[in-house]
């Protein structure tokens, strides 16, 4: 079905004779009704472990039940957050922590030390910045209750934008029990010291998921910004309703039957618009970076000659008007990894998605990639507009390059599950999917994920390239912003010459809430401390 015939605003779920997500609709008092913000999620809920994995669904909902030892503000720095002060020794080779007097657990325990240390080890695994203190860490230990030390074999000048970045996998401070299970394998308890806690046995996955006030939180004094200041709790109850249509979902928020829409597609704004009763604005001035992500491990694309010839033929305007519609102000090509309009934002090497798309020269590449008609599987999410967007495109210009697709339709948790398996595309694992990344994740290779190029230890499709990872060093070695800007050509050059993963576009999303909601602010990820409703 074209996905433009069918998004006019549908009836509500109440004319359906459903309640949000086809469950019973609660009898609630005006003042009950006040205390509970109902949310429309971007995808499913489908497991709840921030460490294990990265999708932002997840990423988000931690941010309600987990605190960080650190948190950026929307100028993404660095602020204390559960750490009440930090030392570093001169040669910066030993950094000791405090805590803050007086965090609990949803459980009712103290948050020790100990909790943040394990919390730590488990990070460190799988985040590309903790996986390169692990590199030259001596030891992380808890001194006492309140204070741990981490102490390295050289400085780590970025230490605090590591325990404060906002792109997943976040830093997020567990009980050691919990925090002691393998990074590889998923938690089974969700207790955290967040703001809000999460009411597992009212988890359902594929319909809804609730986090309530955390009544002994004690928030910082400084004003909330993004992850950082005081995260203060305005509503009893969070009611995360998962809608994957996005007609329903544009009804129920007309009606009234759910308070804020985290990604209203394009198509659907200006019927939004329409009603005086909602605001819908840019979620993100940020925006956000496409991806083509092709499996490293596994032919053909574990020739560098196959993933340029993607490179070659991909048309960002397909991708981007697919997903965006003609609205240049909503999206822009993007021949880099980087956030347009940032200070250190490159373009080297990125001719090859310049101009006319070769499918003959495409051809050709993979041909000489030993190419020969073998089932190419893509695995696309359904239940995630951008998702499906990109995947529709992809099945097409595959077919274009002479490819055989193998085209797998599924929903996002599945997504996030069979990407993590590195067994052949025949044997259930994938040769590409579709995802994206926040633009606050993309301005430089910090807290990049998707940029690393260290084999095993590298983001799903598992690429490896020396001189991906020593251009990456170069940044991270740079003293001052001209010397950044050199690293960050190389580097840009060097991931497109590798054709790490392809580039889909840049493109902005929108948000919408009813007027009743107030608090609500633009950045890469919703915050719900300071949202209210009337």
């Amino acid at each position: 079905m074209d996905r433009r015939g069918f998004l006019k605003a549908g009836p509500g779920l109440a004319a359906l004779g459903l309640g949000a997500a086809g469950l019973p609709a609660p009898a609630l008092s005006q003042g009950a009704n006040a205390r509970t913000l109902r949310f429309v999620p971007q995808a499913n809920l489908a497991n709840f472990d921030p460490i294990w994995g990265t999708q932002y669904v997840v990423r988000n909902a931690a941010a309600l039940v987990w605190d960080t030892l650190y948190g950026v503000d929307e100028q993404i720095r660095p602020q204390r957050q559960m750490v009440e002060s930090e030392e570093a020794s001169a040669d910066g080779l030993t950094w000791t922590f405090r805590l803050r007097p007086g965090l609990k657990f949803h459980d009712g325990e103290p948050v020790l030390a100990k909790d943040a240390v394990a919390s730590l080890k488990r990070w460190a695994v799988r985040d590309p910045m903790g996986q390169m203190i692990l590199a030259i860490q001596n030891e992380l230990v808890a001194v006492d209750d309140r204070t741990f030390r981490w102490s390295l074999k050289a400085p780590y000048p970025k230490m605090l934008l590591a325990l404060a970045k906002n792109n997943a996998p976040c830093s997020f401070v567990m009980p050691e029990r919990i925090a002691k299970t393998d990074p590889f394998q998923q938690i089974g308890e969700y207790v955290g010291s967040g703001p809000y806690r999460f009411v597992r046995n009212e988890w359902v996955p594929g319909a809804k998921a609730v986090f309530e006030r955390f009544a002994d939180y004690v928030p910082r004094d400084e004003p909330a910004s993004w992850l950082a200041g005081g995260k203060r709790a305005m509503v009893d109850r969070i009611e995360w309703v998962i809608m994957p249509d996005p007609a329903t979902a544009s009804a129920a928020l007309q009606n009234g039957e759910v308070d804020w829409w985290e990604n209203p597609i394009t198509d659907l704004v200006p019927t939004l618009r329409r009603n005086r009763n909602i605001v819908v604005d840019i979620a993100d001035p940020l925006g956000n970076i496409g991806s083509f992500r092709m499996n490293h491990l596994h032919p053909p694309f574990n020739d560098v000659r196959a993933r340029r010839a993607v490179l070659q033929a991909l048309s960002q305007e397909d991708y981007m008007q697919a997903l965006v519609g003609e609205d240049r102000n909503l999206w822009k090509t993007l021949p880099s990894f980087f956030t347009p309009g940032t200070p250190i934002y490159s373009e080297a090497g990125g001719d090859i998605l310049k101009g006319r798309r070769d499918y003959d020269a495409a051809k050709r590449m993979l041909a000489e990639a030993g190419y020969k008609g073998e089932p190419i599987t893509i695995v696309v999410a359904q239940d995630q507009p951008i998702t499906k967007a990109f995947g529709d495109v992809s099945a097409d210009l595959l077919k274009r390059m002479g490819m055989t697709v193998d085209f797998v339709a599924t929903d996002w948790g599945t997504v996030g599950s069979r990407r993590a398996l590195k067994t052949s595309p025949s044997q259930g694992g994938w040769h590409i999917f579709h995802t994206w990344h926040a633009g606050a994740d993309c301005i430089n290779p910090a807290a990049y994920t998707a940029i690393r190029a260290n084999g095993d230890g590298a983001w799903f499709g598992w690429p490896k390239s020396d001189s991906v990872e020593a251009a990456r060093d170069a940044w991270f070695a740079a003293p001052d912003t001209p010397a950044e800007k050199i690293a960050m050509d190389r580097l840009n050059k060097e991931a497109m010459d590798f054709a790490l993963y392809a580039p889909t576009g840049f493109f902005l999303s929108y948000q919408a809430w009813r007027r009743n909601v107030s608090g609500v602010v633009k950045g890469p990820l919703p915050f719900f401390w300071g949202v209210s409703k009337s």
